[in-house]
C-alpha cells in the first residue's frame, strides 16, 4: 500500500505573491519537490464563501481573479489545472457517511485562494485541483470534522490543502515593514506553532485554537484561520508537524505553512 500523503496548510498572502513567490513561494516549491506528486488536490480556500458545503465538478474549471485594484499583469494569470469529476463526488460521498450534504458546482473555478498558491507547488498546472467551499458559519471544531471525515483520501494519493493565512489582519498591514514582523503578528505564530507541536488530537487542536492568546487582533474574522484545523484534522492523529518557514510582509501577515504527516 502506498504511504498515505501528508496533508498542508498554507498561508496565500496576497494575490500579488503569485508574482512575487519569496520565501513562501520556494518553501512551496520544496515541499512538491520532495512529495510523491499526488494524483489530484482537494483545497479548501475562504474565497468561495457559500451557504452550505460546495465542491467543484468542472472539467476544466476556469481561473477566477477576484480580487481589484492590483497590477495589470495578475489579470492575465491563468492557472489551467485539470478539474476532476470523480473525486468531487468521491468527496460528496464520504461527507454523506458523515451526515453532511455537500452539492457539486459544474461550473465553478478557482479563486485567488487556490491558484495562486498553487502555482508555487505546481507550475505546470498538470495536478487535478478539486476545491472545497467554506460554509459561511463554519467554526473551528465543524471544519475539523469536516477534515478528519476526508482523511481517507491521503490513502487515495490525493493531497489535501487548507489554504488560509496563519495570521490575517488586513487593518494593520505596514507596507514599510517589508519581511519585519510585528510582535503580535510574530507571539501568534509562535503560539499556535508551540500547540501543534505539542500533540493533542485535532478537535482538542481546534478548541484551543480559539484561545490563543492575540487571536482577536491576529484574526478579525476567522475565515482565513478555519483551513488550519481543517487541514489539521484530515491528517489523522498520530502525527508529525512540520513548520515551512515562509517568512512574513506588511509586518501583520504570516506566510508560514504547516504539514502534517
Amino acid at each position: 500500500m502506498p504511504t498515505p500523503l501528508p496533508t498542508l496548510f498554507l498561508s496565500h498572502g496576497a494575490p500579488t505573491f503569485a508574482l512575487e513567490p519569496g520565501a513562501a513561494g520556494a518553501a512551496l516549491c520544496d515541499f512538491a519537490i520532495r512529495l510523491p506528486t499526488p494524483r489530484a488536490v482537494l483545497l479548501l480556500s475562504p474565497h468561495w464563501m457559500t451557504r452550505g458545503l460546495w465542491l467543484t465538478g468542472a472539467s476544466a474549471p476556469r481561473t477566477i481573479h477576484d480580487f481589484g485594484g492590483f497590477p495589470a499583469p495578475l489579470y492575465a494569470l491563468q492557472y489551467p489545472a485539470p478539474g476532476e469529476p470523480a473525486l468531487a463526488t468521491r468527496v460528496q460521498a464520504l461527507l454523506a457517511t458523515q451526515g453532511v450534504a455537500a452539492t457539486i458546482d459544474p461550473q465553478r473555478g478557482f479563486d485567488h485562494g487556490a491558484w495562486v498558491p498553487m502555482r508555487h507547488l505546481y507550475p505546470q498546472a498538470d495536478v487535478p485541483m478539486v476545491q472545497l467551499s467554506m460554509p459561511a458559519d463554519l467554526d473551528a471544531r465543524t471544519a475539523a470534522a469536516l477534515g478528519a471525515a476526508l482523511r481517507p483520501l491521503r490513502e487515495d494519493g490525493v493531497l489535501v490543502i487548507g489554504s488560509g493565512s496563519l495570521t490575517h489582519n488586513l487593518y494593520e498591514l505596514d507596507p514599510t515593514a517589508g519581511e519585519r514582523p510585528s510582535p503580535e503578528a510574530q507571539a501568534f505564530v509562535e503560539s499556535v506553532s508551540a500547540a501543534l507541536a505539542g500533540g493533542g488530537d485535532a478537535a482538542a487542536f481546534a478548541d484551543g485554537l480559539m484561545t490563543t492568546p492575540g487571536l482577536a487582533r491576529a484574526h478579525p474574522t476567522l475565515e482565513h484561520l478555519l483551513p488550519l484545523p481543517f487541514a489539521r484534522a484530515a491528517a489523522g492523529e498520530s502525527i508529525t508537524v512540520t513548520r515551512l518557514e515562509g517568512g512574513y510582509r506588511y509586518g501583520a501577515l504570516s506566510m508560514h505553512a504547516f504539514v502534517f504527516a
